[in-house]
């Protein structure tokens, strides 16, 4: 069959993360060295601690990134000695700096350019365990939907989402296509889900999963291509 859905991972496919999370948790800290000056005296350490505690006792948070850093935030400020009311004031607080800097984002020089060429072919939609809205980064336009673990309460590499992004357009695995950079989330959750897998692998890397990918593209540019190749 002919390939009719596109579906990308977002973090570290289009475009570079780690810049976005330094300045993210940069603009976090910084609005609590202002606001909430007790809790930025604690290392670092004690908020992993927070947060490891929270998933050991509610697993499902790890799919509920914002929930998450919300919760970890207001047992931090409660347990430096902050009121409830207080504490619930000032994690929403930090957790919007946080937010309003992780939207900071450089795309890829041809992220754009590709996502332009694929739209008037393709379905296009996203599926992340981030929590990057593409609304706020001006990408909505390309996509058809975008699948996140917060709300689907799921995410890769369990093949739920790239079930829940075939039921969207009403195509088949085999009429889809996912692109991603992690080899486990993206490239083994597709495969289980019979979606072919690209993986976006800037670096050069050698593949050292078990189930390689279908293809693998070390920028987006190529991705047209690709998918000629394979009669989309």
């Amino acid at each position: 069959m002919s390939i009719r859905l596109i579906t990308f991972d977002l973090d570290d496919t289009l475009w570079d993360n780690r810049p976005v999370i330094q300045g993210a948790e940069a603009a976090m800290r910084d609005w609590l060295a202002v606001h909430a000056p007790r809790l930025v005296e604690r290392p670092v350490e004690f908020l992993w601690a927070i947060r490891s505690r929270l998933v050991a006792h509610e697993p499902g948070l790890r799919h509920r990134l914002s929930e998450l850093r919300r919760r970890t935030l207001f047992h931090a400020l409660t347990e430096v000695g902050y009121p409830r009311h207080e504490a619930l004031r000032l994690a929403e607080g930090a957790f919007q700096a946080m937010l309003s800097a992780r939207h900071r984002i450089t795309f890829f020089p041809d992220t754009v350019p590709t996502l332009e060429t694929l739209a008037g072919r393709y379905h296009l939609g996203v599926i992340t365990n981030g929590n990057a809205d593409v609304r706020r980064l001006g990408l909505a336009d390309y996509f058809q939907f975008a699948l996140c673990a917060e709300e689907l309460g799921v995410g890769k590499p369990d093949p739920a989402p790239f079930r829940e992004a075939l039921k969207r357009v009403g195509a088949h695995p085999d009429q889809a296509v996912h692109i991603g950079d992690h080899p486990g989330d993206d490239i083994r959750g597709a495969l289980a889900a019979g979606l072919r897998a690209v993986w976006f692998n800037p670096g050069g890397l050698d593949w050292e999963g078990e189930d390689a990918p279908d293809g693998q593209i070390r920028s987006l540019a190529e991705l047209p291509g690709l998918l000629a190749r394979w009669g989309g």
